[in-house]
């Protein structure tokens, strides 16, 4: 059979491009076992008795292992709960391996750390440069998965950190290291030997070119959390996520800055966000809300005379599709005449905006570009635009005026039927586009 190493479809034939989800090189073939009929006759069938729910619902309660980190434990939901298989992933440079060198160090319990690409005197290097004891730290060299399994359920430490699940081997399959058939095998034992010891382990994933995790879709599907980190290697910031998570919420963010002693939690992000922004033309700021929390973004934009036949529209930290609809709101509804015009829209600070609150003041951000106009006090835009060119209410208004307030913004501009309460800041209601 020839298997998607990205969706993990089966086709009896080769193709240079799978019909399923369209992804180009990704068919591989595996050979299959052979299977074992059961014959007819009257062997007796073995079975097991089943248990109520009501019995084991309270048996096994998500006990946790605290990182050491608070940003870290508000994105697992509190810790890394035991017995549990957590992924991260990200780009090359991100600070992946910088990340679990902080949580090993942070846990007093034993760690086994288990590391492929890098030797001990990288890694004691890695943790020294952090600051962090290593004490508690034991290394192990890459074993056949097989024997790694058996390690960890005869030792059986708090945790254990594999980076990455791209290097593991195996004696049993026959498949080089990284190919899909055998990443997906590793965690699959990992898997079964985190939840029969209890054991935590945690997974360092590769990611491809286009920025999905390496490996068959399986491999999300297998482990309990995935964690992504985002942002830019050339800048400081560093946003943890995570894509999913069966032991908490999936909305939650962490804010990082990259140092030289690792990765530094943010305890103020909005303040650090909007610290060096100037008032000038095309700067506005927005309010979007990531999990429980408020984050305060300077977005500016970038209107010129375009030179070719076609306008540029430019976007990063937002998504492209959504800006040249709302360009096109702008150029029908409110009468800007941007047709002959290139725009550039961005994000500062790394953070990627993807709720539609945002919209109000991408909004202003490219009228106060394209009239070279600023606002004459720190103004923050919260509203939902339609394509009439009407300000649609955003979700949690309240929350994100009082976060406003307390870092000194004095003026919001909102929907006119958003519903709030008296706030320590001038409110100025719109009702569409045009009266923006």
């Amino acid at each position: 059979m020839f298997i998607c190493s990205n969706c993990d479809s089966q086709f009896p034939k080769w193709a240079g491009r799978c019909t399923e989800c369209a992804k180009w090189g990704t068919l591989t073939e595996e050979q299959g076992g052979t299977s074992k009929k059961r014959s007819s006759s009257s062997t007796p069938v073995k079975t097991t008795a089943s248990q109520p729910l009501k019995d084991v619902a309270k048996q096994n309660e998500h006990e946790r292992l605290p990182t050491g980190d608070p940003e870290i434990n508000r994105v697992l939901g509190g810790g890394i709960v035991k017995g549990s298989l957590v992924l991260i992933s990200g780009e090359p440079g991100i600070g992946k391996s910088t990340i679990v060198a902080a949580i090993a160090g942070s846990i007093r319990d034993t760690v086994l750390y288990i590391s492929g690409e890098e030797s001990p005197g990288q890694l004691a290097a890695r943790f020294h440069r952090i600051e962090k004891p290593t004490d508690h730290v034991r290394i192990l060299d890459p074993l056949p998965v097989e024997l790694l399994a058996q390690t960890i359920e005869k030792e059986k430490p708090a945790l254990v950190i594999i980076d990455s699940v791209q290097t593991l081997t195996s004696d049993e399959l026959d498949s080089t290291t990284g190919s899909p058939a055998l990443v997906r095998y590793a965690t699959a034992l990992l898997l079964e030997t985190a939840k029969r010891t209890g054991v935590s382990i945690l997974l360092v994933g590769q990611v491809t070119k286009d920025g999905s995790i390496a490996g068959p879709k399986t491999l999300e599907h297998l482990v309990d959390v995935v964690i992504e980190i985002e942002g830019d290697p050339v800048h400081a910031y560093r946003m943890l996520r995570a894509n999913k998570n069966r032991f908490g919420a999936t909305d939650e963010i962490g804010v990082f800055e990259m140092t030289e002693k690792g990765l530094i939690a943010v305890e103020n992000p909005s303040a650090r966000f909007l610290e060096e922004r100037a008032n000038t033309p095309g700067s506005v700021i927005a309010a979007t809300i990531e999990g429980s929390r408020v984050f305060l973004v300077e977005v500016q934009a970038l209107v010129e005379n375009s030179f070719y036949g076609t306008p540029v529209r430019r976007a990063s930290g937002f998504d492209q599709n959504r800006l040249q609809m709302l360009v096109a709101i702008l150029s029908k509804r409110a009468g800007l005449k941007l047709g002959d015009k290139d725009v550039y829209v961005n994000v500062i600070g790394g953070m990627k905006l993807k709720e539609p609150a945002v919209d109000l003041a991408i909004c202003a951000a490219i009228k106060s570009a394209f009239t070279n106009q600023a606002n004459t006090t720190p103004t923050v835009y919260i509203g939902e635009v339609g394509l009439g060119g009407e300000v649609r209410s955003a979700p949690l208004t309240q929350k994100r005026l009082t976060e406003a307030s307390r870092l000194g913004i004095e003026c919001a501009a909102i929907p006119t039927k958003a519903d709030i309460k008296t706030e320590k800041i001038e409110v100025k209601r719109v009702s569409n586009i045009k009266e923006l």
